[in-house]
């Protein structure tokens, strides 16, 4: 009991965050590319159109991969335009972060290597920002070139709201 009543101080300590909104500058993200580099963003993102998809479950990377696949196929030849995969590991699971980095190398193409940034710790207050209330999600968040929040969504891969972004990109690359 007296290890458990710390811990609750401290949790009730942290301060509310803001939902993220179009309009808003990220805040800073810091984490490790699978290259073992440190990134931060939105610096990371070297002034691109930058789409994030962040998830904050194992379950989480289906629709990660459905929304980076189909992002990929319209955008990927696009030079002025990037994306990052950002698995947030909270809890127990940052203890395994040599496992788990290790196993995320051996399964992605060394290429995308430097389109992962995994992420240890801070994953509650980015749940906040997100309003995330179904871990399974992919949580997408859409940086225009001067790391201002352009589009925010989260869900399993749909085309409506694929069209959406696309749109935005669009109108961002013409800017």
């Amino acid at each position: 009991m007296s290890l458990i009543l710390p811990l609750l101080l401290s949790a009730a300590a942290q301060p509310v965050q803001p939902l993220l909104k179009p309009g808003d500058s990220l805040p800073e993200l810091r984490g490790e590319f699978l290259t073992g580099k440190s990134a931060v963003l939105p610096s990371a993102a070297g002034g691109k159109v930058a789409l994030l998809l962040l998830g904050f479950s194992y379950d989480s990377r289906f629709a990660v991969e459905a929304w980076t696949g189909r992002f990929r196929e319209e955008f990927g030849e696009e030079a002025r335009v990037t994306f990052y995969e950002i698995p947030m590991i909270g809890g127990l699971a940052r203890f395994g972060k040599w496992f788990i980095d290790g196993s995320m190398r051996r399964g992605t193409p060394k290429p995308d290597h430097e389109h992962v940034i995994t992420v240890y710790g801070g994953a509650d207050a980015w749940k906040q920002r997100l309003g995330v209330t179904d871990e399974k999600d992919a949580f997408l968040v859409l940086l225009d070139k001067t790391g201002k929040v352009a589009w925010v969504q989260h869900g399993r891969f749909d085309a409506a709201k694929f069209q959406a972004l696309a749109n935005t990109v669009r109108e961002l690359m013409g800017r």
